[in-house]
């Protein structure tokens, strides 16, 4: 092949939708591409023996903030075993601030932005000459009638065994300071017709999960509800072989003929990622976040009593200007409304981002390395960032793994961030780790932390073991590889978008 287009996912059920635009879009050199994606933490040297198997004369990276460390990493090696390989790199890592970045050094060229147009057109300079003069490229951002949609470039395989992602609209238009998209002027619709054709065709061949990368889903109620009428009547048509759609949605904009729609799902065929962020008007105002707190809460409390959707709901520790005592009263309101899932984040500052003008005014500290996760601002020291570091990392092993479900409303009782940052600090002192932590130790440790809470032990053992034992089948067995074919899970935020 002469053309590779290869990335590092996250995890293998990650297909790239990026590499696989690029490759519908290679028009007359698409028969000379080939794509060959890879996980990170694969070794360096059998991925470049790999891509070399190829023989290949261009290959393209996608570099993102989660595999740009390895991918560094392959590249350096890449040049020196095979220095005539020209290699070209993409993606939100390095569309922004290319100068300082080691990768951006070792490539030969870079395009910035979009590369649906000018990825394929730096191809065939190189190939077929003039060849180009200069190494960074920034990308053409054609109308979105002129790309072709990449669906049928997901093969069988990735069919049964990956999520899908898809997107009906491409930008938004919020300004949210922390997100790339803020560098968006708006939002732009795919030709709706064309797209519900594509996805007929991948629902044809198998298809059942969708993850959807629109940044708003919901912000053109009528394109929204067609797409939504799409998945309703395969539920209707197929009910024994049910779909499952994922859209990320803005919390303040939920119309009546929304909600109605939202009601027909069935259990498991629907999930929303809602962005709160934070619930701090004055730190809203600051990082340019427009959100009507009280219609957020009242449509998140509305999804949990009127519908069966599943509820993946985001807060950002670290925000400019916000405090612990903010953070932990914005907290204490999302746990209110009973989301199934709160996805507690730490700021991180993604490349090209506006959130870092706030540098100096707000004494906000960042991690150098990928991915740039703040360390301290002027209102949360380091230490106590760390602590909210770890609180994180155990709200997901005890809250939102599913696996405590009567223990937890115990554990957070009255106060619950001020409850489950003390167990979080007591579970820290008592393993001094946040991985590995066995699900039988962790129990053992849950039920004990409530004994010291006041609980006595025959209540807390049985508390706890009401949980435990829908899992304890499942822990004296030896444990085996994840097959390729287990479900995926809910990416953390995303960094892959």
């Amino acid at each position: 092949m002469t053309i590779l287009l290869s990335t590092l996912n996250a995890r293998y059920t990650h297909a790239s939708l990026g590499l696989r635009y690029l490759y519908a879009n290679m028009a007359e050199l698409q028969p000379q591409t080939q794509l060959m994606e890879f996980v990170i933490g694969a070794k360096t040297a059998d991925v470049v023996e790999r891509l070399l198997e190829k023989q290949p004369r261009i290959v393209g990276f996608g570099v993102y903030i989660w595999n740009v460390e390895e991918t560094t990493r392959v590249v350096a090696m890449l040049k020196r075993v095979a220095p005539q390989v020209r290699i070209v790199l993409g993606g939100p890592e390095v569309s922004y601030e290319p100068g300082e970045q080691p990768i951006v050094q070792l490539a030969d060229f870079l395009v910035t932005g979009w590369g649906d147009v000018t990825f394929p057109a730096l191809c065939r300079q190189i190939l077929h000459g003039p060849q180009p003069l200069m190494k960074i490229h920034a990308g053409v951002q054609p109308r979105l009638e002129e790309i072709r949609l990449p669906y049928a470039s997901y093969s069988d395989e990735d069919i049964a065994h990956r999520t899908l992602y898809v997107e009906a609209s491409r930008g938004c238009p919020f300004k949210c300071e922390f997100c790339l998209s803020s560098l968006d002027k708006t939002a732009w619709p795919f030709d709706l017709d064309q797209f519900l054709a594509a996805l007929e065709g991948l629902h044809a061949r198998g298809a059942r999960l969708f993850k959807f990368v629109d940044r708003t889903f919901n912000l053109n109620i009528r394109a929204s509800l067609r797409i939504m009428q799409f998945f309703l009547d395969k539920l209707e048509a197929h009910p024994d072989d049910p779909v499952f759609a994922h859209f990320e949605v803005v919390p303040d904009h939920l119309p009546e003929a929304l909600k109605e729609a939202i009601s027909r799902f069935p259990p498991g065929t629907l999930q929303f990622e809602i962005g709160i962020q934070s619930f701090n008007p004055a730190v809203q105002a600051t990082i340019s976040r427009k959100q009507d707190n009280e219609k957020s809460a009242d449509n998140i409390r509305w999804l949990r009593m009127h519908s069966h959707a599943h509820l993946h709901v985001d807060l950002i520790a670290g925000l400019p200007g916000e405090d612990l005592e903010s953070f932990a009263r914005g907290f204490d309101r999302l746990v209110a409304l009973a989301p199934h899932e709160i996805q507690f984040g730490i700021l991180k500052r993604l490349r090209g981002t506006p959130i870092i003008r706030h540098t100096e005014a707000y004494g906000m500290v960042f991690d150098p390395a990928p991915p740039y996760t703040v360390l301290a601002t002027d209102r949360i020291d380091f230490n106590t960032m760390q602590r909210l570091q770890r609180f994180a990392r155990y709200w997901d092993l005890v809250a939102n793994s599913g696996r405590f479900a009567h223990t937890l409303p115990v554990l957070l009782a009255d106060a619950p961030f001020a409850n489950f940052l003390a167990l979080s600090d007591w579970l820290y002192r008592n393993t001094d780790a946040t991985h590995r932590i066995a699900l039988d130790r962790l129990a053992a440790l849950v039920g004990e932390w409530l004994c010291e809470r006041g609980l006595n032990a025959a209540q807390a053992r049985a508390l706890v073991e009401s949980d435990y034992a829908g899992q304890a089948h499942r822990l004296h067995r030896k444990p085996k590889p994840a097959p390729a074919e287990a479900a995926p899970r809910r990416q953390a935020r995303h960094l892959a978008a």
